[in-house]
This record gives structure tokens, C-alpha cells and sequence, in this order.
């Protein structure tokens, strides 16, 4: 059996490598922040130690067979509901998913510090925490610029606005990311539009493309993309 004072002790490392990932998602104002985090973390950690040393003095009974495994086994399926409470679903796009994974890696430390891996799990803290701030910047740079589109369009003015847009794409309107409007320097009688999209695939941007160029009204259209 631990001592106290090592039990205390696990019980604080799991709640200070649960805020160092805690606090990069409530950077980013995420709803399960650095309390949630932390929290999750030290539940797993409690649980892991109640799972391999709550039940020592059951197992010097006669005739009693326990797997100490068992019990922190469930956490692993158990954090799945709180992940899912996390995962918020916007039009086409599901949001959320990083931080409900970023909680199940929580408390997968969280048992790695209750069963007394400290080196393992302050290795997998700093991985993780690699993972959510140091590659985020470069995702953005080098993969969703890629998916980001953009388009101008010269139309007769009063014939298209963000709401009849919003009609004409249909389950692809969640895809725009901007919408600008102003008074073409060319012709004035009409509006110069200027419509960007995010997280659309090549096929999708072309459909897109071909069914805003059939728009009543339409004098211009030019795919900025094409001509970068």
C-alpha cells in the first residue's frame, strides 16, 4: 500500500499535467477548459489508485479473485460521454473534436499517473501539448489554406445578397466564410461581390462555381484561385 504522502502526491502531478493541456484549451475558449481538464485528470488518477490499491485488504480474503484492472478500465469508455458533450455540430461542420480528444488523452494520463508512470506520463503531457499549439500553426498555413477558396463576382446590383446565396448553395452555404459587397468601379449600376470559401474540396468548388456562373444577373464571375 502507498504511503499518504505519495498518494497526495500523485493526486497533485495529475493536476498540474491536466492544467498544462487544460490551459491551452481555455485559450482558446473552449467550454471544457482548464477546471475540466484538471478535473478529469485527477478523477482518473484517484480512480486508478482506488482501482490498484482501494481493494488490498478484500484481496487477503479467502476465495476472493479481483482484476484491479477492471475498475480503471471504465474510465476509458466512460470519458467518451464527457468528450461528446464537447462536440458541437454547426451546419456541415462538426467542431469540438480536438478538445474530446484532447480530454480522453487526459485521462489516459491521468491513469498513467495513478498507477505511478510519471515518466510516461509527463512524456505524453508535453506530446500532446506539442500537438494542440505547436502544429495548429502549421495545419493552418500548409493544409487549410489549401481548402480555402475564393471568388468575384460583377452582378447587376439587388440581384444577389447573402440571403438568396445562402438559397442557391443550399447544404453547401455553411461553407462560406466571407461575403463582401461593393459598388463595381467598372460599372456602376452594379455590385462587385466577393464570396470566400473554407474547407471545400475541388469537386465541391467547381459544382459551386458552375451554379453561381448560371445566376440571373451575373455580368463577371472570375475564380481568384485559378488566376493566383
Amino acid at each position: 500500500m502507498l504511503g499518504n504522502l505519495e498518494l497526495v502526491s500523485r493526486l497533485f502531478i495529475a493536476a498540474a499535467l491536466g492544467s498544462v493541456i487544460g490551459f491551452e484549451r481555455e485559450r482558446l475558449s473552449w467550454a471544457a477548459g482548464l477546471r475540466t481538464h484538471m478535473l478529469v485528470c485527477v478523477g482518473s488518477a484517484l480512480i486508478m489508485i482506488v482501482s490498484a490499491y482501494g481493494f488490498a485488504e478484500v484481496l487477503t480474503t479467502d476465495h476472493v479473485v479481483l482484476d484491479p484492472s477492471r475498475m480503471a478500465a471504465q474510465v476509458v469508455s466512460g470519458i467518451g460521454f464527457l468528450g461528446a458533450g464537447s462536440i458541437l455540430l454547426r451546419g456541415e461542420i462538426v467542431r469540438g473534436l480536438t478538445t474530446a480528444a484532447s480530454l480522453w488523452s487526459v485521462a489516459a494520463i491521468g491513469l498513467a499517473v495513478g498507477g505511478g508512470l510519471y515518466t510516461a506520463s509527463i512524456a505524453a503531457t508535453l506530446i500532446i501539448l506539442v500537438i494542440l499549439a505547436g502544429i495548429k500553426p502549421l495545419e493552418r498555413r500548409f493544409i487549410k489554406v489549401k481548402q480555402r477558396r475564393q471568388m468575384t463576382m460583377i452582378v447587376e446590383r439587388g440581384t444577389l445578397t447573402f440571403h438568396s446565396l445562402h438559397e442557391e448553395l443550399g447544404a453547401a452555404s455553411p461553407r462560406v466564410k466571407q461575403f463582401v459587397m461593393q459598388q463595381s468601379d467598372d460599372a456602376p449600376e452594379c455590385d462587385e461581390v466577393l464570396i470566400t470559401l473554407h474547407r471545400v474540396s475541388t469537386p465541391e468548388y467547381a459544382a459551386i462555381c458552375s451554379r453561381l456562373r448560371q445566376l440571373p444577373g451575373v455580368k463577371e464571375f472570375r475564380d481568384d484561385d485559378a488566376t493566383s
